[in-house]
């Protein structure tokens, strides 16, 4: 594994009806949900590092701690861009943006985790059987 803090990542996505406030159940309009916009954050972070790992790991999202700041409506693109800050052993920190095409729309902080998968899931199946 050879993970260095200045790993960047984009993504991007338009926002679509099942993306809104409305749907997810956080408010009551049509534009951008928060919780949606938290998990394009979540996979900007992901995906910058996946190529980094080696085979069998995986990263786990532990906290995100975010400022939501303009609503987007549907139709509109929206861009995450992700650098990874911190890395302590498995602990990995990364700071989020977010815009749509009229400037920022919300950041943020994430942490993700690195794990083996298998081991994970595992564990995860074995809480489920109690």
């Amino acid at each position: 594994m050879n993970l260095k803090s200045g790993i960047t990542h984009t993504l991007e996505m338009i926002v679509m009806e099942k993306d809104t406030a409305l749907v997810y159940r956080s408010g009551e309009l049509p534009v951008l949900a928060t919780p949606a916009m938290a998990a394009l954050m979540e996979e900007t972070c992901w995906k910058s590092v996946a190529p980094y790992l080696e085979e069998g790991q995986g990263t786990v999202g532990t906290r995100l701690d975010l400022v939501h700041t303009a609503a987007t409506p549907v139709g509109m693109n929206v861009t995450c861009r992700s650098e990874l800050t911190e890395v302590d052993g498995r602990r990995l920190v990364f700071s989020v943006e977010v815009s749509d095409e009229c400037g920022p729309i919300g950041k943020g902080t994430h942490e993700r985790f690195i794990i083996n998968n298998e081991k994970f899931l595992t564990k995860a199946r074995e809480k489920g059987q109690k």
